[in-house]
């Protein structure tokens, strides 16, 4: 039970924690949250002629603001909320067991209400941001099972598709130089539309059957690759039967 001159103490300690926090508040207008858009309070007029590089710092600075602002926001609610309970006689007590707080918990923390047991601070939150719930491999989902996976036009084929025409990203940046602009972004060799090389070239009817070979510079460059191998296949020669069929016929089933 605290005395009527420690709960003094305490209730000065939390003026003078509110008033400082609500004057560090007002010098700085609330992290200039409280304007209409972010680039007022830099100096910009709009995000077209900048970086995306100088965006990103921006924005990062900006969440930053956003965070302090709740937490000073937080500290003054948790003070209000401890005065109100000096008022209402119930400050010094868990509001969850109704046991007494140490005092030496009260001045390190005078506005807390809860004891170090039930404080609302221990709670870890492992929830994963609601934005990962309309994503689609190969982003927002990590556990992915094989059942999962396809080889259809997916997000990150998207953003090869985009990146097609150009980002911040110039030659010096890559480890390995490329001759074209428009291979500088990750991943630019990798197949679009097909994962084989040889699905560019080569067709069969809907039975499998009739498998034929379209000549075209990407088949040129397909036997040129392997000629420079010299192998028959990207996995590798094929054994002696390759004449023998993959697949046995209906008939010989």
């Amino acid at each position: 039970m605290l005395s009527t001159e420690q709960l003094a103490d305490l209730r000065l300690q939390l003026i003078n924690e509110k008033r400082e926090v609500e004057q560090f508040l007002s010098q700085n207008d609330h992290f200039q949250l409280e304007r209409g858009f972010f680039h007022e309070s830099m100096g910009e007029l709009s995000s077209y002629d900048n970086h995306p590089a100088d965006e990103g710092t921006d924005l990062y600075e900006r969440e930053k603001d956003v965070a302090l602002k709740e937490h000073y926001e937080l500290e003054l609610k948790n003070i209000d909320h401890a005065l109100q309970a000096m008022e209402n006689g119930t400050y010094g007590q868990c509001e969850i067991c109704r046991k007494d707080i140490p005092l030496e918990r009260l001045q390190a923390l005078p506005n807390t209400t809860y004891c170090i047991e039930h404080s609302p601070d221990k709670v870890e939150s492992h929830e994963r941001p609601i934005e990962e719930g309309v994503l689609m491999p190969p982003w927002g989902k990590f556990d992915m099972d094989e059942q999962d996976e396809d080889v259809a036009f997916d997000a990150e084929d998207s953003w090869q598709a985009v990146a097609e025409w150009g980002t911040s990203e110039t030659p010096s940046d890559l480890a390995f130089p490329q001759d074209d602009y428009q291979d500088i972004y990750i991943e630019a060799d990798e197949n679009i539309g097909y994962v084989e090389d040889y699905e560019n070239f080569v067709g069969n009817d809907m039975y499998g059957n009739n498998i034929k070979v379209y000549p075209n510079p990407q088949h040129e460059k397909y036997e040129e690759a392997l000629d420079k191998e010299g192998i028959m296949t990207t996995f590798g020669d094929l054994p002696a039967f390759e004449h023998d069929p993959y697949v046995d016929d209906d008939d010989q089933k």
